[in-house]
C-alpha cells in the first residue's frame, strides 16, 4: 500500500474533508425535510411554519441532490491526479 502525498492528490485533504462533511451534513437535513412537517422543523431552515402539517419535499429533494453533488467532489477531490 501506498502513501499518497500531498502533490499526488487532485486536492488538497482539507478540501475533501469539507465536502464529506457539506455532504453528510444536507443529507440529514433532507431527511428532515422528508420526515417532519413544516411544524416540526427546527426555526432556522427554511420553510419553518407553525402549526402547518405540510412536508416540504420539493426542499428535502433540493438538499439530497447538493448532497449527491458533494460526495461526488469529494470523491473526484480524493483521487490520484493523473500525468
Amino acid at each position: 500500500m501506498t502513501d499518497i502525498s500531498r502533490s499526488d492528490r487532485n486536492a488538497p485533504l482539507w478540501a475533501t474533508v469539507v465536502l464529506v462533511i457539506i455532504g453528510v451534513l444536507l443529507a440529514i437535513v433532507a431527511g428532515l425535510y422528508f420526515a417532519d412537517t413544516a411544524s416540526n422543523l427546527p426555526a432556522f431552515l427554511p420553510g419553518h411554519q407553525a402549526g402547518s402539517a405540510h412536508h416540504h419535499t420539493k426542499h428535502g429533494i433540493a438538499a439530497a441532490i447538493v448532497a449527491v453533488l458533494a460526495f461526488a467532489g469529494a470523491w473526484m477531490s480524493g483521487g490520484r491526479r493523473t500525468t
